[in-house]
């Protein structure tokens, strides 16, 4: 396991991220524990999650992923490990219709940011967060493979000045050591940056975006304002909801995510997806790797990627995903990758 700066922070993370929004939902208690004891004894020091985790978010589940984490990091030296979660963005009919969050008015203003770390202290059971981010922007932006961005879908936001002087107080009162952004634009990590530096406030040191083999929007445009302005990438949905893996080729297994929660995908259900999904799932055969290989030492190999988020339903996809930091993408492996992003490029941004 190699071990990386995030951004222009002193934070070393892991090479590799363990995602948790499947744990109080698709995993029990003892299998999250499982899982993170497996991760830590591989080298991950570096643990992702939020405030409406487990996904999808329910009532009756929100929180319970940190309570999770909680209760495994309560028996661990804490400052081995570097835990990141989220604060959820505003709730409503464009973006997610969460009422369960303080009420559905979850704006990133200094009320509701400091309620809202309150609550992820208490679930995680400790007294700070090494990584605190935006889950999404509080203004209107795109959102999960919405395509175009759109005049009529603007909303009142809470000023970007605003929020970075809630966070500045909590990082100040030490319960917050760095800040973050997730589903961000260039526009917003450029006026996120600027503004801390031109007003001393805390600068964002990450960011949190899709990016995988068939999603790859991220090198096009914020790669140049991320590295500019030393913010690092933690890349998710690395294996495309899991249809890199390629089990979705031929039928919908049970008990997979899509199985249990359909529709929840549909960022997914694109043209030219599937087609891709098999190219690349013939590829990683001719190489003799496997198509979850593949697909995550692409991610890893890239020259903006800081840490690569993984996810599991069980420790046997647990281990082949950590089995990715192993491989090497050769030159023909990469050409062939190049080939079939040529003819089917981002069919799911």
């Amino acid at each position: 396991m190699q071990y990386k700066q995030l951004g222009d922070s002193d934070l070393l993370v892991s090479e590799l991220c363990l995602g948790t929004m499947n744990y109080g939902q698709q995993n029990s208690l003892a299998e999250a524990k499982a899982q993170l004891d497996y991760a830590a004894s591989a080298g991950i020091n570096f643990i992702d999650t939020a405030e409406m985790y487990p996904a999808p978010t329910r009532a009756e589940t929100q929180g319970r992923t940190e309570e999770y984490i909680g209760v495994w990091l309560s028996q661990q030296q804490r400052d081995r490990f570097i835990i990141a979660t989220k604060i959820s963005g505003p709730s409503g009919e464009r973006t997610l219709p969460i009422t369960w969050i303080r009420q559905g008015k979850s704006r990133i203003n200094a009320k509701n940011v400091q309620e809202a770390v309150e609550g992820s202290l208490r679930r995680l059971q400790t007294d700070y967060i090494d990584l605190y981010q935006i889950h999404w922007p509080d203004r209107y932006v795109p959102l999960f493979g919405a395509e175009d961005y759109n005049l009529d879908f603007e909303r009142e936001a809470v000023p970007i000045l605003e929020q970075l002087a809630a966070f500045a107080e909590l990082v100040k009162a030490g319960k917050v050591r760095y800040l973050g952004v997730s589903n961000e634009t260039p526009w917003g990590v450029c006026e996120f940056c600027h503004l801390a530096q031109q007003l001393g406030l805390p600068k964002i040191v990450s960011i949190q975006n899709a990016f995988n083999l068939t999603n790859r929007v991220f090198q096009i445009h914020l790669a140049e304002a991320c590295r500019f302005h030393q913010v690092g990438l933690m890349a998710y949905s690395t294996l495309a909801f899991g249809h890199l893996t390629g089990k979705y080729l031929a039928r919908i297994p049970a008990g997979s995510r899509v199985d249990l929660f359909p529709g929840f995908d549909k960022r997914y259900h694109k043209p030219n997806f599937q087609e891709a999904v098999k190219a690349y799932v013939e590829i990683a055969h001719q190489y003799g790797l496997t198509p979850t290989q593949l697909a995550l030492a692409f991610v890893r190999s890239r020259w903006f990627v800081t840490s690569t988020i993984i996810a599991a339903s069980n420790l046997e996809q647990l281990k082949e995903n950590l089995s990715c930091v192993n491989i090497e993408l050769s030159s023909g492996i990469l050409e062939a990758i190049a080939q079939v992003h040529a003819q089917y490029p981002n069919p799911t941004p």
